[in-house]
């Protein structure tokens, strides 16, 4: 059985293991980027105080989250009343422009903003599944935007 010394001496130094780690991750981030990109942004040139109502996804590549919604609720989005009333569009975690006014940083993916005139009125961080996501998100609209209730069915006769 070696000795103590006798190991460490056979011990790569460790900040050779941090750049192998480094490299590694890099790597991975990389490949996670190329195999999954992020759908193209939507009206990135226009600025913020000009787009009125929107709901603001901020996501980045690799979120499986995002992915989620993309697949669940991404297609359908433009065709609802909450999607007539305020366009979805989309940025990155890492590129968030400097004109959208947020009223802290974004720090998970997917963070949903409510925005108005280029000012965060609200947020939904994270993506709480379809069947929460629908209520939470009107809500949101609702107290921050004025979005108009649902009008309910006139009841039969």
């Amino acid at each position: 059985m070696p000795s103590t010394v006798e190991v460490m001496k056979n011990q790569r130094p460790l900040s050779v293991t941090r750049r192998s780690f480094a490299a590694t991750a890099l790597s991975v981030a990389i490949g996670l980027a190329v195999v999954n990109p992020l759908p193209a942004l939507a009206d990135v040139d226009l600025p913020w105080a000009d787009k009125g109502r929107a709901l603001v996804m901020v996501e980045q590549a690799g979120c499986e989250w995002c992915k989620r919604w993309n697949e669940e609720i991404g297609p359908i989005y433009p065709k609802t009343r909450e999607g007539a009333f305020a366009p979805l569009h989309r940025v990155d975690l890492r590129a968030i422009p400097a004109d959208l006014q947020l009223t802290r940083r974004v720090t998970f993916t997917p963070t949903f903003l409510i925005v108005n005139d280029g000012h965060e009125m609200a947020r939904l961080e994270g993506y709480p599944g379809e069947d929460f996501f629908w209520p939470l998100i009107a809500q949101l609209m609702r107290q921050h935007l004025g979005l108009p209730t649902e009008e309910a069915d006139p009841p039969e006769s």
